[in-house]
């Protein structure tokens, strides 16, 4: 076998390897002769084929087994005997004809394009000085969403009176019919449906033409499908809802009680309170930890500078400028860059992009160095919450990621990640500092740079 490093500029590598035809022939009669003895072919007794009616036989087909493990073993020792660290797969473009090879009439030569790993020695954890931004809920705050959650569970009673007419807020029961071009449409009818006026439940233009209806009447609504409508089928068109009203209700508050309390399935109003004081805390403390990584990961990306991998940014740009593209057909673009040249947006996802892949390295390097490892435990518990998102079908998806590596690995990555930032802000000098709940929840910028 012969190994030449064709050029090594920066953190690309590309090496010229050839196999001797002799070395595959060598390889090809072994592999002929460790399957001969359990061949069971017509015309032979079991164990007696010759080898050289396998080699009519089967020969190109174990050919092309010999040659792939042939490339892997190769690609393997270029990897080991130069003491290189890949950043990804190796592109593997042969050099030849390859028909030729599989014939045994040729060497075997490719080149093997890679990128490798950067060598850079991550900052010391201990160094770094990080905010954490914190807030705690009020009384005020807990008292507000104890009256909310009961205005949720608000019931509704029958209007009473001789001219009942329908409010923004009341409930009506309905019956509904619906055309288009004057043809009822799949899903346009029903019976006995519970509808608040104001609540935004139906199409847009729905429950205003209601407002103000009495019990018995039928009523023609008229309404326009939006154009992003689940249903390509009706995206656009225009629909009439024959309507029948059949009851107006009035909305009755319940107080917010022990008695409410109860009927929620929860002891009294104090351990409500409780409870939704802790729904509080843990929403503002994911707030403070997704700030707090947010400022650390600001801080490991402007404390290093190294070469990054050519293919790895290209991938990343590559899968940001897909979703790019996607949202600009469906209008999904930000305002900010709806107004923006393709240049100019490329300019910007690729500094994006080149974030990602630094901050990447640098995790995975600080992880590495530290031996952090995703449990068995904690992997399978993430696949069981992306499987319980498919419902009936949930154990069916389970065993299907338990089955794919790819998947798994997508599962992984975020919770590697998560361990390594902890174990950063461990060793950080982390100061909390009290912000209002505005302050907490706002939705940061891009850092300098990054949108310019």
């Amino acid at each position: 076998m012969q190994i030449v490093e064709k050029s090594g500029e920066g953190l690309s590598r590309v090496y010229g390897v050839t196999v001797p035809m002799a070395d595959l022939g060598e390889r090809l009669d072994a592999r002929i002769k460790e399957i001969t003895p359990t061949l069971n072919i017509k015309g032979f007794r079991p164990g007696k084929v010759p080898q050289a009616h396998v080699r009519r036989l089967y020969g190109k087909a174990l050919m092309s087994e010999v040659v792939q493990a042939t490339l892997t073993e190769t690609t393997q020792k270029v990897l080991t005997d130069n003491n290189l660290r890949p950043a990804g797969e190796p592109d593997l473009t042969p050099d030849g004809d390859i028909e030729a090879v599989m014939d045994g009439k040729a060497d075997l030569a490719f080149n093997l394009a890679i990128d490798i790993m950067p060598d850079f020695q991550p900052v010391d954890a201990a160094t770094l000085s990080l905010t954490k931004p914190v807030y705690v809920p009020t009384e005020k705050e807990v008292d507000e969403a104890v009256a909310e959650l009961a205005k949720q569970n608000r019931t509704y009673e029958p209007r009473t009176g001789k001219t009942v007419k329908a409010k923004d807020g009341d409930q009506l029961v309905i019956d509904f019919l619906g055309r288009v071009d004057g043809v009822a449409f799949d899903g346009g009818t029903a019976n006995d449906v519970e509808l608040v006026l104001g609540s935004n439940q139906f199409i847009p233009g729905f429950e205003a033409q209601l407002v103000g209806a009495k019990v018995d009447a039928d009523i023609i609504v008229k309404v326009t499908f939006p154009e992003d409508y689940q249903s390509k089928e009706l995206a656009g068109k225009a629909a009439e809802f024959e309507t029948k009203v059949k009851e107006v209700r009035a909305p009755v508050d319940s107080p917010a009680d022990d008695a409410f309390a109860e009927r929620l399935g929860i002891e009294n109003l104090e351990k409500l309170k409780e409870l939704i004081k802790g729904n509080l805390e843990g929403q503002y403390a994911d707030a403070s930890r997704f700030k707090l990584k947010r400022a650390l990961l600001d801080v490991l990306d402007s404390k290093h500078d190294f070469p990054l991998p050519p293919k790895m940014v290209e991938a990343e740009f590559a899968s940001i400028w897909d979703q790019v593209q996607q949202d600009k057909e469906s209008g999904g673009l930000p305002a900010e860059d709806a107004e923006k040249t393709d240049d100019q947006l490329q300019k910007e996802y690729r500094k994006i992009a080149e974030r990602r892949v630094r901050l990447g390295l640098i995790l995975a390097e600080i992880g590495r160095a530290n031996n952090v490892q995703v449990t068995e435990q904690e992997l399978n518990e993430a696949i069981r919450r992306e499987a319980m998102k498919y419902g009936p079908q949930a154990q069916e998806v389970f065993n299907l990621l338990r089955e794919n590596q790819n998947a798994q690995a997508q599962l992984r990555a975020p919770i590697f990640e998560d361990k390594v930032v902890d174990l950063i802000v461990a060793q950080a000098k982390v100061k909390d500092k009290k912000v209002s709940k505005d302050e907490l929840m706002k939705e940061d910028d891009l850092p300098a740079g990054y949108a310019e």
